[in-house]
């Protein structure tokens, strides 16, 4: 017989101490359930990540990188994995430096750099590079780029249209230099360029000499063009003066007199007519008063 489950009579209901026990029991199990269900959310805390629009996440495992990489979202992972975002937007490096010419002269030169990381090289940057890739590598480069590629110039280039083609220069050396880090430039921009103030004023003052020759070479350009035009236009007007004399013969004068005279004769009006002029043979029309 047990005690704890009959009463004193032995057929009464069961005792307090057994009800006591049936409760502490199950309080175990209902504190053992719900430890298991945080334990399981925690669980599944641990495995799921998000990444931000714009990023990829690079899995480490103990500090090492696995290799594997999570897309932007919702990602699931192993629990032990830490997982380390990386940009991939396009971005702006803005750089100032002071860059050689051909001539020695230094300048200071504003550039822009738009780039941006490919996503299939992320792993690889955050392995050899880490996070701070810009810093590591591409601000030296471009610092670097920039010195080599205008010192090849001289300062008149960088200042006038010839810009564009130095920009060119550091563009293409930045795309080779940067493509093999998994690093894909998309622009090189050269805001401005500061010369030193002599420098610059000679520079002004050249490109207001050329502007000034041009413009009188185009003066006289125009004017022998109506020279030209005026020396054509006399040399027809001579041609036709020529053209006319030739057909105009004393014999023709004559006759037509005789035709001016007959209608004149003919005519209503009142008028006195001299017949045979004494210089030209064609009759004197006079007027009577």
């Amino acid at each position: 017989m047990n005690p704890f489950r009959e009463g004193k009579a032995g057929g009464g209901p069961p005792s307090e101490v057994y009800m006591r026990s049936l409760d502490a029991r199950s309080a175990v199990r209902r504190f053992g359930f719900v430890l298991l269900g945080v334990l399981l959310l925690v669980a599944a805390f641990s495995c799921a990540t998000t990444v931000p629009t714009g990023h990829v996440a690079v899995l480490t495992r103990f500090g090492k990188v696995t290799g594997v990489v999570l897309h932007e979202g919702l990602n699931f992972k192993n629990p032990l994995d830490k997982s380390n975002e990386i940009n991939i937007r396009t971005q702006e490096l803005k750089e100032q430096a002071s860059v050689p010419s051909n001539e020695g002269l230094i300048m200071t030169l504003d550039a822009s750099l738009i780039f941006r990381l490919r996503e299939d090289a992320a792993a690889e940057v955050f392995r050899t590079l880490g996070p701070g890739y810009i810093a590591t590598i591409v601000e030296p480069t471009l610092r670097s780029t920039l010195r080599s590629v205008t010192s090849a110039h001289t300062a008149n280039a960088l200042y006038t249209s010839a810009r564009d083609a130095v920009a060119l220069e550091v563009y293409n050396e930045m795309v080779k230099q940067m493509a093999a880090r998994g690093i894909e430039v998309e622009k090189l921009l050269l805001r401005d360029v500061q010369l030193p103030p002599t420098l610059k004023t000679s520079i002004e003052a050249k490109q207001r000499a050329e502007q000034e020759a041009l413009q009188m070479s185009f003066v006289l350009q125009k004017e022998k063009q109506e020279a030209e035009r005026k020396r054509i236009e006399a040399q027809g007007i001579a041609d036709f003066q020529r053209i006319v004399a030739q057909g105009i013969s004393q014999q023709l004068l004559t006759w037509k007199g005789i035709e001016a005279t007959e209608k004149l004769a003919s005519s209503s009006n009142s008028k006195v007519i001299l017949i045979g002029s004494p210089r030209t043979g064609l009759p004197l029309i006079m007027e009577p008063k």
